[in-house]
């Protein structure tokens, strides 16, 4: 209404248009983008600390081990470079969530409109996203100590990676969901971080039914990839397949997990203790 008391057209451009998912992707990853250049002492950390325990692993067994050690150290430097990526992915919705837990934001969250398991999700993938690039300087610099070459074709080596790590961000959402249901589990979920190492030199192809376990799978296609050249169109459909599934699978169980987990512990009202 005007102040002659004429009325004034309604106009819908003027109206606060709803956020989409495309708004809440585009705020997460700008997040993630400006912690990681106004903390970069933090990401360099993690940097150090990745490549002071792969010193130790190679220069303790260079000692150890000998000319065995260097016989095998590029599929050495594959695993190394999954295991990094999978412990990004799944402390990045683990303890993502352990912290909204302790910080008392976790209900802020649920009372979204998107609800808390799609927020917790993208910014499980903008971490990933992340943690690629922090592993990519790891794995380089692994390869120019150890004077390696490897085959680092970008496309297969993402896609496949990003497929092994995906079954762990599954994992990341189990974790989170129980985290949210009984608090203080910190030590328990650190403790998994470990049996990646066992998944991630698991013997496929003498047990191939192990190939249905997270990383597996992708941990053998990768060392194919990455070591003696195969590129991702030159797998077979069989071996994609199974990468695909394991992937959405491991995913869909975590996710699944999580939200009925979340709920639950609204019914029992313990979602915002500690």
């Amino acid at each position: 209404m005007s102040q002659d008391g004429t009325a004034v057209p309604h106009s819908a451009a003027t109206d606060p248009r709803p956020a989409t998912y495309y708004h809440l992707a585009k705020a997460v990853l700008y997040r993630e983008y400006l912690i990681f250049i106004r903390y970069p002492a933090n990401a360099i950390g993690g940097i150090v600390i990745a490549l002071f325990f792969f010193g130790i692993l190679f220069y303790g067994g260079q000692l150890l081990a000998g000319q065995a050690l260097t016989d095998s150290i590029e599929g050495i430097i594959v695993g190394y470079f999954l295991w990094t990526l999978s412990v990004g992915a799944y402390s990045a919705v683990s303890n993502d969530i352990s912290s909204e837990v302790q910080w008392g934001t976790l209900e802020r969250h649920i009372t979204t409109p998107f609800g808390f398991a799609p927020v917790a999700l993208l910014k499980g993938v903008a971490k990933v996203i992340r943690t690629f690039l922090t592993s990519a300087i790891v794995l380089a610099v692994m390869l120019v100590l150890t004077g390696t070459r490897l085959n680092l074709d970008p496309i297969t080596v993402v896609v496949v990676a990003g497929l092994a790590i995906t079954s762990v961000l599954g994992l990341g959402f189990a974790a989170g969901g129980v985290t949210v249901l009984y608090k203080q589990i910190g030590n328990w979920l650190n403790l998994l971080q470990f049996g990646f190492v066992v998944l991630v030199s698991a013997p496929v192809f003498a047990l191939p039914w192990m190939r249905i376990l997270p990383l597996a799978h992708g941990s053998a296609m990768l060392q194919r990839a990455m070591v003696d050249g195969v590129r991702l169109w030159e797998f077979s459909i069989t071996d994609l397949g199974l990468l695909v599934i394991v992937a959405v699978g491991y995913l869909a169980v975590g996710y699944a997990v999580f939200h009925l987990a979340t709920r639950r512990a609204r019914r029992l009202g313990v979602l915002g203790d500690y």
